[in-house]
């Protein structure tokens, strides 16, 4: 089992967010994975940079650390042509220690430039074509692409790696799952849902699966409870809620009904090691093996030291 820290771009600035990976491998994590994202979830939050170059700049000054996305959507914001250099020079940069997390995408980030946002079935379908699109080109030479939704014009990525990067597929669900297996390398959640794993694994999947484990961390049990309420209530909504929405305002909106059982229900919070340890168990259990301490409490360097002193050693013997 390997353990990643989630760097949370949409709460922090990007040297922050730097600083924080490399306190991160000093801790002993395996690797760190960073959302890609245009907007904060809530203005409460009040960052979202540029995740390529901050992670750029994370590769320049680790040496062990792998990297990941969580997710990358390939299809609106950006083309998958775009996506398939950008990954490919990661990996050049990095020393082959990065990952390509990629998923069908948010309204809050996509519809920004002003393509809309495509209905559920239209998402998917252009997560598949974009994931053709990003095999084709890491194939080498000039390449062309006539899809449903995606094209592709006489393209090279002139720099890519003897090594491909690994690209793991969000999935909640068969269909997702079924895409993970095809046109993945690996698989990545959110839920500590068993059924998601035996999905891929029936569709021949056998690489990496990825889950984000919310814990929120603080040295006293309440203020980690109030942390969550005051930046990461969203994580309640759902993701029929999270995938929908244009903008923080709706998602503040859409949050403000959520109270603190809420967050007990969810997250494991406070001090004590064994709620944290009990989490990350049910992702364990449920077959997820790349585990992600997505951490909402208000102190990073608390949580890093927790981590390192009273967390890694019992989650590394379940693996």
């Amino acid at each position: 089992m390997q353990i990643g820290y989630k760097l949370a771009s949409e709460g922090y600035g990007p040297q922050e967010i730097i600083r924080q990976a490399v306190l991160a491998e000093r801790a002993g994590f395996d690797f760190v994975e960073m959302s890609d994202h245009f907007h904060p979830w809530l203005d409460a939050q009040g960052h979202s940079s540029f995740t390529w170059s901050v992670l750029g700049a994370i590769a320049a000054r680790t040496s062990t650390l792998r990297l990941a996305t969580g997710v990358t959507c390939p299809t609106v914001r950006y083309h998958p042509a775009i996506i398939a250099q950008a990954a490919a020079t990661m990996a050049l940069i990095s020393d082959g220690r990065f990952t390509l997390g990629v998923g069908a995408g948010e309204r809050l980030n996509e519809h920004v430039v002003g393509q809309g946002f495509p209905s559920v079935r239209g998402r998917h379908e252009r997560l598949r074509e974009a994931l053709e699109i990003i095999r084709l080109l890491w194939q080498g030479g000039y390449q062309s692409y006539e899809g449903r939704h995606l094209h592709l014009e006489d393209a090279r990525v002139f720099d890519l790696p003897d090594t491909l990067p690994v690209i793991a597929v969000a999935a909640s669900g068969e269909a997702s799952a079924r895409l993970a297996a095809e046109l993945g390398d690996g698989l990545f959640a959110t839920d500590a849902d068993a059924s998601i794993v035996e999905h891929y694994r029936r569709a021949q999947g056998a690489g990496p699966r990825y889950a984000e484990v919310p814990v929120a961390w603080a040295t006293d049990e309440q203020q980690a409870v109030q942390a969550v309420l005051q930046t990461s209530r969203w994580m309640v909504t759902g993701w029929k809620v999270m995938s929908e929405l244009p903008n923080p305002v709706n998602f503040d909106a859409a949050s403000a009904y959520v109270e603190e059982k809420h967050i007990r229900q969810l997250f494991a919070v406070g001090p004590d090691p064994e709620p944290h340890v009990a989490k990350v168990r049910s992702y364990v259990d449920a077959g997820f093996d790349h585990i992600v301490l997505q951490n909402a409490g208000p102190d990073p360097d608390g949580f890093l030291d927790f981590f390192a002193g009273d967390l890694a050693g019992r989650l590394r013997a379940m693996g």
